[in-house]
């Protein structure tokens, strides 16, 4: 649970950091300061100022994203089968990807002791679904193959390019809200002055850097709420792919053996399974608990 904690916080905390980055940066180089001394060009200024920087950076963040993932978990693309596991591997994610009418995935392994499994790319046709060692060593092919179906339906959903749109509109309120607020305090100190060089003062640049942090932690936890329902959505594409009750077995199996994560944090929230907390905390998780996932395809198929 410690371990779990420590992995949310240092996924909040990164977030948090690329706002905080930002703002010193234009800090720095007089891009915040010359923008609010010209009141962004009034409210339509400060909007498009705030939704370069917020949708810039998350769409950036989206096009280095298998880049990234690969560097990040070492994963090895299969290019040409070598064995008859890669073989059955390429196979199941073509099969899946023709009934989820995408195109065909870049199929990775990469070396881990954990079961698990993640997708990401910009589009539907340009994605990359990666599987970690222990997952095809600990699981049989109907288990794999049920995974395999759930991280084929993140993609077909459009869960990469959906995270990335409600993070860079998060960014963009954050920006927006922050800065808003900081000219109103920066007046407030300065008596209503606004004569002064650049513009701005002391508390201006301290009240956005303090409400970026603030307002950053409650869209982590806007982000997170999408992040775990979008989990039931691709545990239905899973069954949907390879059959109800192999999904259920599989997450059964992950729930068995349920452990930290080893996923990088850019990517720990397109893995199968994540990182488990209690009380607030609950409110940054990226994946809903197992138990409730599992539930929730029974139940569904009980009233079906």
């Amino acid at each position: 649970r410690e371990t779990a904690m420590r992995r949310i916080a240092l996924f909040i905390a990164t977030n948090l950091a690329v706002l905080l980055l930002l703002s010193i940066v234009c800090r720095l180089f007089g891009i915040d300061q010359m923008a609010a001394a010209r009141g962004y060009g009034g409210m339509g200024g400060l909007l498009a100022y705030a939704a370069v920087f917020g949708m810039g950076g998350a769409f950036i963040s989206l096009a280095m994203s298998k880049t990234i993932a690969k560097w990040s978990t070492g994963a090895r693309v299969i290019e040409q089968p070598q064995n008859e596991t890669e073989r059955w591997l390429v196979d199941t994610v073509r099969r899946h990807a023709q009934n989820a009418g995408i195109g065909m995935p870049e199929v990775a392994i990469y070396d881990a002791p954990e079961m698990n499994a993640f997708a990401t790319g910009m589009t539907k046709n340009s994605s990359l679904v990666a599987v970690s060692s222990g997952l095809l060593q600990q699981m049989n092919r109907e288990q794999a193959g049920a995974v395999l179906g759930h991280e084929i339906g993140h993609v077909a959903n459009g869960d990469m390019v959906t995270l990335t749109l409600i993070q860079g509109v998060l960014n963009t309120l954050v920006i927006l809200a922050a800065r808003i607020v900081g000219r109103l305090v920066d007046s407030w100190m300065s008596g209503g002055r606004d004569d002064r060089e650049g513009g701005t003062g002391i508390g201006y640049f301290v009240t956005v850097m303090v409400l970026q942090l603030v307002f950053g932690l409650f869209a982590s936890m806007i982000v997170m709420a999408f992040s775990r329902w979008r989990e039931f959505r691709a545990d239905a594409a899973g069954a949907q792919f390879a059959g109800r009750g192999a999904m259920i077995s599989a997450l059964q199996r992950l729930q068995a053996n349920h452990g930290e994560s080893t996923l990088p944090q850019t990517i720990a929230a397109f893995g199968i399974s994540g990182p488990l907390a209690d009380g607030f905390k609950r409110l940054f998780m990226s994946h809903p608990p197992l138990e409730e996932r599992i539930a929730a395809l029974q139940n569904f198929s009980a009233q079906r």
